[in-house]
């Protein structure tokens, strides 16, 4: 009883791969190709993918654009305080003329980032009246951190 048991599902799977080998496998790839030669079918099956990459590109788009603008400007902003003819036009609406002078010749000799961005607002502090002329510094190194 087993060993015909055993030949009838040995004959069943040779039928099987028989019909697959010879028959099955040339209607499914007939029938494959012709699901893909139908025109949309592929994009039609695939929509809801790509409505899902479209939307997540979409985000990403948006957090980029956001951050990139974002330090854009605060880019810009420092790149204005950097810029070296500010303390000039800032003496001179002031009418400080010593101050524009030097900040004329610091920019022009390469040296205005060791002059410090505040030294209008301190000399102006340091006790300078109408009447008494501003002291000198007697080095460059005093010049340069007044």
């Amino acid at each position: 009883m087993i060993f015909d048991l055993a030949i009838f599902f040995a004959a069943e799977v040779i039928l099987i791969l028989i019909l697959y080998r010879f028959l099955l496998r040339q209607w499914i790839i007939n029938h494959w190709d012709e699901k893909l030669q139908e025109e949309g079918w592929l994009i039609f099956r695939l929509e809801p993918v790509i409505d899902e990459i479209e939307d997540r590109m979409h985000d990403k788009l948006e957090q980029f654009q956001n951050s990139f603008f974002g330090s854009v400007g605060s880019m810009v902003k420092k790149g204005k305080e950097l810029d070296p003819m500010n303390n000039i036009r800032k003496a001179a609406k002031s009418g400080d003329w010593t101050s524009m002078l030097v900040e004329y010749a610091a920019n022009k000799s390469g040296l205005s980032q060791f002059l410090p961005s505040e030294s209008k607002t301190e000399a102006k502090k340091g006790g300078e009246t109408a009447n008494s002329s501003p002291q000198l510094p007697k080095k460059i190194k005093d010049l340069m951190l007044k």
